[in-house]
């Protein structure tokens, strides 16, 4: 495999000045910047308006916006927030209990949760790095999957688009957020009651985001410190309760459970869960990337501020954890059907008024998590859009008339309310919030390998080394966690395959998993090759620029016939080159709803030339 090489940032002899990337005296970036070949693979140079330095992105990746349509809002305390939104829910509250099951002893599950912060600080540095590769792009995953794996074209874009998209919904958090509602009054809600009050609340989450992106991050923003105070509450009364200062007739003895603390039995499935738990406890440390370019400098910012929302949350977890068994025995903890903060709190204070309180807290943090959620993955799904591999482009790029993206807020709230509306409580509910586990484990593996050749594709075309890189080991390590994310589903439950949270077969879901990433690849290569081979057409990408400033890929269908015009008059980005023409009569591609002609492009929603570009930056 070849490649050529034009240096970005120097001018060799003989180049035109005019055709150097350069920087104009308001601060913007002009110039082409130069394209980097290497075999099929054609890199370009771009830059966004959020301080981040130019990068290279491989051309067929959605383009980048130069002025963020959704603005810059992201400052240190969002970034902070946004990842301990997401992070904290309801897990530190219930799963406890559970771990200490799994693993047998006291002892094992603090190692967990302490693992836990490594395993999470891992997969940050993986993160952080692809965050210096593409800073200037929003999506985390949508993003680095892309740039790792461009080829089979739209190959990766469109099987992560679907599973994404299809898998969305939020539909059991939002019923836990109804669970502790109805627990705070004390009333057992029917099946239709507890539907009801999820849908509210979930739709009033939806509302908070929907109309401006600035207060959405307030909101957020208040919402995460409230989670933060709540464990650090609970945490300092366990140090005191740690201390003796509580009534001996509710706590007898605070340290009996650290006295011989790795006593216990614990067994394969029960450690294999519990560290499942526990890496999912901590998921919600990557949010932030998913606003990347709204962020000024986002490399240096995140690095920073994405490891302090991280280390918070590790030592509120292992404080929190310390308090329930400082004020629960073991016995009582491993036996209850309570979440373990119930207990801790009906033990310390002993009134039934505390755990009232305690459940307001609980559904105020599993609010705040719908909202991190929403905001997080409303972004990722417009990157999904921006792609070109989704119909209707405009609809998932648009950030009008609020300046939010209101097409990926109105499917995700559409997909949540179906999916707590449409299945039965039990085994069918359990079983489609289970589909989510396998793909987005397979996503996650294959980001971590996708790191190296990232470097791999870099060091021959001898790019600048990033703003960050990542230690080997460290990769290494995120690659093996990923992997076992991946086998331990296989693991049986301890009482057969039948025993686990549905009444048939434990590893369906994971079946169900796999088929849908193999029914993507058949879509993608029907999509692509078989179907266009037949009709007698090829499909190239185009660049739109919607009047809000936002910018998004649209996927087109150009005859045989006119595949070396096309070829010649745009470049491998989609732009039309200097001189050419928009052509009105090309096919879609199933990227502008499916219709056989393509309209001609209006004024406002243009593709860009190169000049037409450099101009609007």
């Amino acid at each position: 495999m070849s490649f050529n090489w034009r240096r970005p940032f120097t001018r060799r002899q003989g180049d035109d000045a005019n055709s150097e990337p350069h920087y104009r005296s308001n601060g913007s970036f002009a110039g082409d910047g130069g394209t980097v070949s290497d075999g099929s693979l054609q890199y370009t140079v771009e830059k966004g308006g959020n301080d981040s330095p130019p990068a290279y992105q491989e051309a067929t990746g959605a383009p980048v916006e130069v002025n963020s349509p959704l603005g810059y809002s992201v400052g240190p305390l969002s970034i902070i927030m946004l990842n301990i939104g997401k992070m904290i829910g309801t897990g530190v509250y219930s799963t406890p209990s559970n771990i200490l099951r799994g693993t047998g002893s006291v002892g094992l599950s603090m190692i967990f949760w302490a693992l836990g912060f490594l395993t999470s600080v891992a997969n940050l540095s993986v993160y952080l790095e692809y965050a210096a590769y593409f800073p200037n792009r929003s999506g985390s995953e949508v993003v680095y999957l892309e740039q790792a794996y461009p080829r089979p074209r739209w190959l990766f874009p469109t099987a992560f688009a679907f599973q994404s998209i299809a898998l969305s919904f939020s539909s059991s958090n939002a019923i836990v957020l109804a669970q502790y509602l109805f627990r705070i009054n004390g009333h057992s809600p029917t099946a239709w009651e507890l539907k009801g009050v999820a849908v509210a609340g979930y739709t009033v989450a939806t509302l908070f985001v929907c109309f401006h992106t600035r207060l959405s991050y307030l909101f957020a923003n208040g919402i995460g410190i409230i989670k933060v105070l709540t464990l650090i509450f609970i945490s300092i009364t366990g140090l005191v309760v740690l201390g003796g200062h509580v009534s001996t007739t509710r706590i007898s003895d605070p340290r009996v459970n650290f006295r011989d603390a790795f006593s216990g039995q614990a067994t394969p499935y029960g450690v294999t869960n519990a560290l499942y738990k526990i890496i999912f406890s901590y998921s919600g440390f990557e949010n932030a990337f998913n606003v990347v370019n709204e962020v000024k400098s986002p490399v240096k910012q995140i690095r920073r501020n994405g490891f302090v929302a991280l280390l918070i949350v590790a030592v509120l977890y292992i404080l929190a954890n310390v308090a329930y068994f400082a004020a629960v025995p073991k016995e009582e903890l491993v036996k209850s059907q309570q979440i373990a903060a119930s207990l801790f709190f009906t033990k310390v204070f002993g009134s039934s008024g505390a755990v009232r309180g305690l459940n307001f807290l609980i559904a105020l943090s599993s609010f705040g998590n719908l909202i991190a959620v929403l905001i997080g993955s409303s972004r990722l799904i417009r990157e999904c859009g921006r792609q070109g591999v989704l119909p209707f482009p405009r609809f998932w790029a648009s950030t009008r008339p609020f300046g939010t993206p209101l097409g990926p807020y109105f499917v995700k709230w559409a997909l949540t309310i179906l999916m707590i509306l449409a299945p039965p409580a039990g085994d069918a509910f359990n079983f489609i919030t289970d589909l989510q586990v396998l793909p987005s484990a397979f996503f996650q593996l294959i980001m971590g390998i996708g790191l190296f050749v990232v470097r791999y594709r870099r060091s021959r075309l001898n790019l600048l080394r990033p703003e960050f890189k990542a230690w080997d080991l460290v990769v290494v390590f995120n690659i093996w966690v990923q992997l076992y994310l991946i086998v331990m589903p296989w693991y049986p439950p301890a009482g057969g395959a039948y025993a686990g949270d549905v009444s048939f077969w434990y590893g369906t879901y994971v079946v169900t998993g796999i088929g849908i990433l193999i029914a993507c690849a058949i879509y993608y290569y029907l999509w692509v090759s078989v179907i266009p081979k037949l009709r007698g057409y090829r499909i190239r990408q185009e660049v739109l620029r919607l009047e809000d400033g936002a910018q998004s890929h649209r996927l087109v269908k150009v005859p045989v016939a006119e595949l070396a015009e096309w070829d010649n008059t745009h470049d491998a980005v989609g732009r039309p080159l200097d001189g050419s023409t928009i052509r009105p009569h090309r096919g879609s591609a199933g990227s502008d709803g499916g219709s056989d002609e393509k309209k001609p492009t209006s004024a406002n929603e243009v593709s860009l030339g190169r000049n037409d570009q450099d101009m609007e930056k």
